[in-house]
């Protein structure tokens, strides 16, 4: 079985550039995405109608192809987990974490023991359908597995330390269009201030419990603040965001050209 390319370079805290999958379901995005240098995908499950199986033919083809490939689940849940993680899903991203308990249930389901709970499947797509003894596939596995987690609420940031503490989650990050909602900033003046400063907050608690930052960023600029302040996992932006930026603007200068 090959190894998790994306959790060696966030244990070695290398910097990695991915974007989000919210609109593409042909798993012919990946091979593109690795071409134009992308370190990784990570495909939308909460906000985007993808189905089981499209996502488990994309989680095989990203191991065919050595390209570390992330899934945001519609949930914490033992059973979605599950599922995600027996068709060759390494990476989760998880939303909607509030408290240190939700995390170590995340943490639990998404490993097998003794470092878990996570339920046995034999071989299958997350072996790369490799027979494997079963001792040494259990550790590998979870030896393999890479959990971030999204803190989205004002309640979160009040259990900030005890959730960044939780053993088995890897990565801390924000929801930030949801957290300003629920701090009641969104779309003030304000926004931008009140979501640095809770950025600022996740990124000192996750350097003190040794874990890695993710964080989304839709510009160069506010990429390199991310990564001057501690972010390793960057995500830039989404397949449907610069298709249609690309769109647009391609479109205005043809319209240009043709008006003179």
């Amino acid at each position: 079985m090959k190894k998790n390319l994306f959790r060696e370079r966030a244990l070695k805290g290398e910097l990695q550039i991915g974007t989000w999958i919210n609109m593409v379901r042909n798993p012919a995005i990946l091979p593109l995405l690795k071409s134009a240098g992308f370190d990784f995908a990570r495909l939308d499950m909460e906000h985007s109608p993808y189905s089981m199986e499209t996502v488990a033919d994309m989680a095989m083809l990203a191991r065919a192809l050595d390209f570390p490939f992330a899934v945001r689940p519609t949930d914490g849940s033992r059973e979605t987990l599950t599922r995600l993680l027996d068709s060759g899903v390494w990476n989760l991203h998880v939303p909607g974490i509030d408290t240190a308990e939700q995390a170590r249930e995340v943490a639990q389901a998404s490993r097998y023991a003794p470092l878990g709970l996570r339920g046995q499947m034999g071989i299958g797509g997350h072996t790369d359908f490799e027979d494997v003894g079963t001792v040494e596939r259990l550790k590998f596995q979870n030896d393999q597995i890479f959990i971030t987690i999204m803190l989205e609420t004002r309640l979160a940031f009040e259990n900030l330390e005890e959730i960044a503490s939780v053993e088995g989650i890897d990565a801390l990050t924000l929801g930030p269009s949801d957290l300003a909602q629920d701090l009641g900033v969104l779309g003030t003046p304000d926004q931008d201030k009140v979501l640095n400063e809770h950025r600022l907050r996740l990124i000192d608690a996750a350097k003190r419990h040794g874990k890695s930052v993710a964080m989304l960023g839709g510009t160069a600029s506010a990429i390199k603040w991310a990564v001057d302040n501690g972010a390793t996992i960057i995500t830039y932006s989404s397949d449907v965001a610069v298709l249609h930026a690309a769109f647009t603007s391609q479109l205005k200068e043809i319209r240009g050209a043709l008006a003179t």
